[in-house]
């Protein structure tokens, strides 16, 4: 069982459509930098290899393996973790899992891999982060014994919610506590999908800095 983020893959979920947002949220100004910049910076030291689950040649602009889904018609997250655990297990590394990140939510722990790993039960288990009683999904560990099985219950078009995929497979929910400021605090999986969001986590930003 492996304890340690020294072989782990991560992957960033960027292919949705930010219908509610109007444009790409991954490309939106975030602070300074792009909102993807802070999710890559956060993700990046914990994990061993980085991919970037993204359609489109926009992703090319940032400097990573660019994994689109391999299953049509903008499937959901599901899709890109497919794409991901197909990648990586192309490219094997030694781990078990995969871990993936969303590219709106920039405040994730920056202990999300090793706290995960720690609850790690075996090679089939999914790990999912939760806070505040809620579970969420796409922060998670992944096995690489899931490809055929989720391959197949995507090749369903009507086998989109990933609920019901982890209900088929013994899952494991760690949970972390809000993200603290001088002023403030936040979900740590607190996820931008609105302008009024973007705003939200955009002052919370400014409270983080000294």
């Amino acid at each position: 069982m492996m304890k340690t983020a020294r072989a782990l893959p991560g992957l960033i979920l960027a292919g949705g459509l930010s219908r509610r947002m109007g444009s790409n949220k991954a490309l939106c100004p975030f602070g300074e930098r792009h909102l993807l910049h802070h999710v890559i910076d956060r993700l990046a030291p914990q994990i061993s290899t980085l991919a970037l689950n993204a359609t489109g040649e926009w992703g090319k602009a940032f400097d990573l393996p660019l994994v689109p889904d391999t299953k049509m018609g903008h499937a959901g997250p599901l899709a890109g973790v497919l794409a991901g655990l197909q990648h990586f297990r192309d490219h094997p590394s030694g781990a078990s899992h995969m871990l993936t990140a969303p590219s709106d939510s920039p405040f994730f722990p920056d202990d999300l891999a090793s706290k995960l790993l720690d609850h790690l039960p075996d090679e089939n288990t999914i790990v999912i982060a939760a806070s505040k009683g809620q579970v969420h999904p796409v922060f998670a560990l992944w096995p690489f014994a899931l490809v055929e099985d989720l391959e197949n219950w995507l090749a369903e078009d009507d086998n989109r919610r990933i609920r019901s995929f982890l209900a088929r497979h013994p899952t494991i929910g760690v949970s972390f506590p809000p993200v603290e400021s001088a002023t403030s605090s936040i979900d740590p999986f607190f996820n931008i999908n609105t302008p009024e969001e973007l705003s939200q986590a955009q002052t919370f930003l400014k409270s983080l800095t000294p």
